[in-house]
């Protein structure tokens, strides 16, 4: 970690001349370190990560403290990553989607309708498939958190008409997050997916430059989109998760033992928080239900639908036989 990013102390010398000098010099380093991601401040994700910054602080004794910066403070996903990258944020947790214009087997957990549930998920994700990406993550230069956060499976918002079948989808103008699989899944369903800022969708809505978005549900409803949206289909076409991850340097200029306790209890604060999304997700059906009008839809469908278009044979030459086959270890054969 640079010294710019150290609390500093002045010692006065023998000379009289004053020079500024890392605290660790007298045993008391106070590391004041940046975590940075795009939900909003009251998503467990950002509820979580107070409550870990808060232990971290406690069980170093008051020497590693993380800011946590919510809800895009400091710039888009990828404006972060290059930050993260840089030195400029220490900390960042992003969908391995975004990740993927980095790590490009980042995105593999968002193959469409891969997963069929929660336990398929975890025990790719927590299994041979998670570990795989996060060495991947790691050649690329950054630290890798061993559990990855939930965001959930995603859902299909529409302000115009219901999505029932894929044919519904075509030439639907769909948000997605700037992410080559994404673009090319709704696209092989018909629909015509566009790029907008999570930030500017709420109004990308309202004056129908989108017709409607994908997102997990407590995205839509932290989000509010519900408020501009009229149906809400039970696709459940992507599972997606988040990294968190570290500037190697920043992470690597803590003592070893500070390491262990960020390592420890982050990793244990994302699994309180797939407990708290599992959990929210139940109740928010109930919130968002009284806004729009809930859709129920057939997976088999669409995923006959990628595969006439060539979809999963196609990802599966981008991620490489190792990849796709711990992928297919867990979700059975797509391609």
């Amino acid at each position: 970690m640079s010294i710019s990013r150290r609390q500093v102390v002045k010692a006065s010398l023998a000379t009289g001349s004053g020079l500024a000098f890392p605290s660790i010099v007298f045993g008391q380093a106070q590391f004041k370190m940046k975590f940075a991601n795009i939900m909003p401040p009251d998503h467990p994700v950002n509820v979580r990560m107070r409550e870990a910054s808060a232990t971290i602080k406690e069980k170093t004794n008051g020497q590693v403290e993380i800011q946590v910066f919510p809800a895009s403070q400091l710039g888009s996903d990828a404006d972060m990553l290059s930050q993260l990258r840089s030195g400029g944020i220490d900390f960042f947790m992003n969908s391995g989607l975004i990740l993927s214009s980095l790590v490009p087997v980042a995105a593999i957990n968002g193959v469409g309708f891969a997963f069929p549930d929660y336990a398929s998920v975890w025990k790719a994700m927590d299994g041979a498939l998670g570990k795989h990406v996060a060495g991947a993550i790691e050649k690329a230069g950054l630290v890798a958190f061993d559990r990855v956060w939930d965001n959930g499976f995603r859902q299909t918002l529409s302000a115009t008409k219901p999505i029932r079948t894929p044919a519904d989808l075509t030439g639907f103008k769909i948000r997605v997050p700037p992410s080559p699989l994404w673009t090319a899944l709704f696209k092989d369903l018909g629909a015509s997916p566009v790029t907008i800022p999570w930030g500017e969708t709420y109004t990308a809505l309202q004056t129908r430059v989108a017709d409607g978005l994908e997102n997990p549900l407590a995205g839509i409803y932290f989000a509010k989109m519900h408020e501009v949206g009229k149906f809400l289909s039970n696709t459940n076409h992507m599972w997606d998760g988040f990294w968190f991850v570290a500037n190697r340097r920043s992470f690597q200029a803590l003592p070893a033992s500070a390491q262990d306790i960020v390592r420890q209890t982050v990793n244990a604060a994302a699994l309180k928080e797939r407990e708290d999304v599992e959990r929210l997700n139940q109740e928010l059906r109930t919130n968002i239900g009284r806004s729009v009008e809930f859709v129920n839809v057939d997976p088999a469908a669409f995923r006959k639908r990628l595969q006439e278009a060539g979809f999963y044979t196609e990802w599966k030459k981008r991620f490489g036989d190792e990849a796709w086959g711990l992928l297919e270890s867990t979700t059975g054969k797509l391609a």
